[in-house]
């Protein structure tokens, strides 16, 4: 398995998600690979050809996070984006699930029940840089971006959240304002969504649905939606069960099995280096990883020990707790052990 800490808050929390996997016994092998803003720096190379092999033939990848303020954006893309893109790793699964109570902004207690599942689609929409600038920076300068959506890419988003129901499929569009892409969208949901008559099927649009889920997020159980709109909604679920702090993610490929696992937070820069970087995101995540891999036990055994860790409050302080984020990784480790 190959693990990339990257930067900032990844080089604190990927350690404490690779301590937990080695208590788990799941038995896995690591490689640890420097891809960083510092390696960066020194070689002007975001990643090399030979760690970009390495990582295609790895059995999972385990990152943290990419990005520094010493360097631009055009350093982290060339990283993150490309390996999903060039892996082809389509489906990002973002979970969202309240461990306590407490950890929930909403005042209703029967809204609190969030245990959903945000299926974006990975690989196309407004992430891939399609457009341009002209007349940059100048009174007449014309930006365009480009949302890009394929029939191949979105059929197969669709199929992979019906495959991953439980009781029902929300599709997000904004079809009402993006009549083109969204036409897609729409064609190919009213052909996939009566396919599967054992799940539920709705459409919402994009508006509609972060205002649901503020107003009740316990009736979703996956939301299936395009890049950008995956990417706003599933950070709002997020927060609804306690911040970016816990939350996880998984890249996959489903054909494949490839995937990449990683925190959400990003590398936190104001954060990393202090030691109090939360590093249940990372953890999380490993768990997503060890069910991809076929290791359910493990995986629920790593799930109930993170929950067991922050009912407890021994956790990091933006989820009530006081500890460090190596002594969040260790109560993690204990409960894993029965200590």
């Amino acid at each position: 398995m190959a693990v990339v800490p990257g930067d900032g808050a990844g080089k604190e929390v990927v350690p404490e998600a690779v301590k937990v996997l080695r208590a788990v016994g799941a038995g896995l092998e690591f490689e640890e690979y420097d891809i960083s803003a510092d390696r960066y720096l020194a070689t002007g190379v975001s990643l090399d050809e030979d760690t970009f092999a390495d990582l295609r033939g790895a059995d999972a990848i385990l990152f943290g996070a990419v990005g520094d303020p010493r360097v631009d954006e055009h350093y982290a893309a060339g990283i993150l984006l490309r390996i999903r893109f060039e892996m082809d790793l389509w489906a990002n699964l973002r979970p969202a699930r309240l461990y306590d109570a407490r950890l929930s902004p909403l005042r209703d207690e029967k809204a609190r029940e969030v245990d959903l599942l945000v299926v974006r689609e990975n690989t196309e929409g407004v992430y891939i840089g399609a457009g341009g600038r002209f007349k940059k920076d100048t009174p007449d300068e014309v930006a365009i971006q480009e949302d890009v959506n394929t029939y191949k890419g979105v059929n197969r988003i669709l199929e992979d959240a019906f495959r991953r129901a439980r009781r029902e499929v929300c599709m997000v569009d904004k079809s009402n304002a993006m009549g083109f892409a969204g036409g897609l969208w729409q064609s190919r949901w009213k052909a996939v969504a009566p396919a599967h008559p054992e799940v539920r099927a709705r459409h919402l649009y994009s508006d509609a649905c972060a205002m649901e889920l503020v107003r009740d997020p316990s009736q979703f159980d996956v939301i299936v939606t395009g890049n950008l709109f995956g990417d706003l909604l599933s950070d709002l679920s997020a927060q609804l069960i306690g911040g970016m702090g816990i939350a996880p993610s998984a890249n996959l490929n489903p054909d494949t099995g490839q995937g990449l696992f990683e925190p959400v937070h990003g590398s936190a820069p104001k954060l990393a280096g202090r030691g109090i970087v939360n590093p249940v995101g990372a953890i999380l995540s490993a768990g997503m990883m060890l069910s991809q891999l076929g290791l359910e036990d493990e995986a629920k055994a790593v799930e109930d020990a993170v929950v067991a860790t922050i009912r407890d409050r021994r956790c990091t302080a933006d989820i009530g707790g006081e500890l460090s984020t190596s002594a969040a990784g260790d109560a993690v480790v204990r409960n894993l052990k029965g200590v």
